[in-house]
């Protein structure tokens, strides 16, 4: 009786005893203050940190973030009130314009709406809940959700949390060649039912660092409007793996201009290094303006049972960036200067590979793009290099390029070149 009111110090037995066995620690997400303990004990190298980081192993708090931060302190106009429940708008026009570009034929058409979110998963999580009401049916749980193979994990959780009940890997990664199975990418288009939902990563794929050219992704997109598949970009690392804006977002803003309507879900953690500050937004491509007005009030009701509403530090500090000039060059400039020093160790990490003569063909790491990089390890590899070498890395073999820095590149060079030779 009167559990409720008194729940939190009575809760009835059964409900302790059956409330769950426990989940299994989700290491990559927290490792970089919960690493192995095997790791810790042999002072090893951590070649799978979740962020950026500098040649010192360091977090790195961006110059620009600092100077904004310093901005919104000093505005006496600022307060806490709730914000508008889709987010602060300033943020989500910014956002989508980064996303598909000033001169996007979308927004001049006012065909294009925003939602802010808690990260990409957030966005990710908004888009999937809202597909699953109202796309292809009301309610319709059985629509096939692609996600390449492989991808990051959490692209299966969130739609099948999402209540899709059919989540399906499509071929992406060629292990053999080491990069793009193109022929089965586009083979698994052609098969797929009409109206399924497939993520595309927009650049430096995760976990493959591999992506398609444009010429690739021409073919891709004639497929999916052919077969008339539903588009979900999944947005990340937008300057960050080029060092260019533009660059970066081109398989979005083709994909829009060949008339797709489709969700592109924007992360600005690495972007800005807003990791813990939960920045993302859902940028949603529709026919017209009144199907935006439509699909922005189902959301605001998706979110008032999310998460009610937005917090406002992390998005009014990419909003002020964004729509300052000079902060905005000066974000740029961040940006490049993390993009470029991955770039350095990806041929740095080649060459020494080379000189070394390391058996098999190491020109993937070059050609792959952005922080992660698939190196070919395979998972007795992998472990020879944990044991052995006390180097930490995915059992994929997939490493995080930040993890390397000029003063352990070496010891990794040549712990990957004794692997090859000594574990087949």
């Amino acid at each position: 009786p009167g559990w409720v009111a008194q729940q939190g110090s009575n809760a009835p037995p059964e409900w302790v005893a059956h409330q769950g066995s426990n989940a299994p620690p989700e290491w990559v997400a927290h490792q970089g203050s919960n690493p192995p303990p095997e790791w810790v004990a042999h002072q090893g190298t951590c070649l799978s940190p979740p962020a950026y980081r500098t040649d010192e192993g360091q977090p790195w708090v961006l110059p620009v973030v600092k100077k904004v931060e310093k901005l919104i302190v000093a505005d006496n106009r600022l307060n806490h009130e709730y914000l508008p429940i889709l987010g602060l708008p300033e943020f989500r026009s910014s956002a989508s314009k980064i996303a598909l570009g000033e001169d996007s034929p979308a927004i001049q058409e006012n065909r294009v709406g925003a939602v802010q979110c808690l990260g990409g998963t957030g966005a990710l999580k908004m888009g999937a809940e809202f597909l699953r009401r109202w796309y292809n049916g009301n309610d319709n749980m059985k629509t096939p959700v692609y996600v390449s193979a492989p991808t990051w994990e959490n692209h299966n959780s969130v739609f099948a949390n999402a209540g899709f009940e059919d989540v399906r890997p499509y071929k992406y990664w060629d292990a053999e060649k080491r990069g793009l199975d193109l022929a089965g990418f586009l083979g698994d288009l052609e098969t797929a039912p009409k109206h399924s939902i497939f993520v595309l990563h927009a650049c430096a794929h995760n976990p493959t660092g591999t992506d398609p050219t444009h010429m690739e992704w021409t073919q891709v997109a004639e497929v999916m409007k052919r077969r008339k598949l539903f588009v979900f970009f999944d947005s990340a690392y937008q300057g960050f793996a080029s060092g260019c804006l533009d660059k970066d977002a081109w398989a979005v803003r083709y994909f829009v201009t060949q008339g797709f309507e489709m969700f592109c879900a924007q992360s600005f953690s690495k972007n800005f290094g807003l990791y813990n500050e939960r920045v993302g937004n859902l940028t949603i491509v529709a026919r017209d303006a009144d199907n935006v007005r439509r699909v922005l009030s189902q959301m605001e009701k998706i979110v008032r049972v999310t998460w009610s509403n937005p917090p406002s530090q992390g998005a009014r500090l990419v909003a002020i960036t964004l729509n300052t000039a000079e902060l905005f060059a000066e974000w740029k400039d961040n940006v490049k200067t993390m993009a470029d020093r991955v770039l350095l160790m990806r041929a740095s990490l080649q060459a020494k590979l080379q000189a070394l003569g390391t058996p098999g063909t190491w020109d993937h790491i070059t050609q792959q793009i952005g922080m992660f990089s698939f190196t070919g390890l395979n998972p007795k590899q992998v472990e020879y290099m944990i044991k052995e070498r006390s180097i930490y890395l995915m059992a994929s073999g997939r490493i995080n390029m930040c993890g390397l820095t000029t003063k352990n590149i070496d010891y990794v060079a040549k712990s990957i070149h004794e692997t090859v030779v000594n574990v087949q």
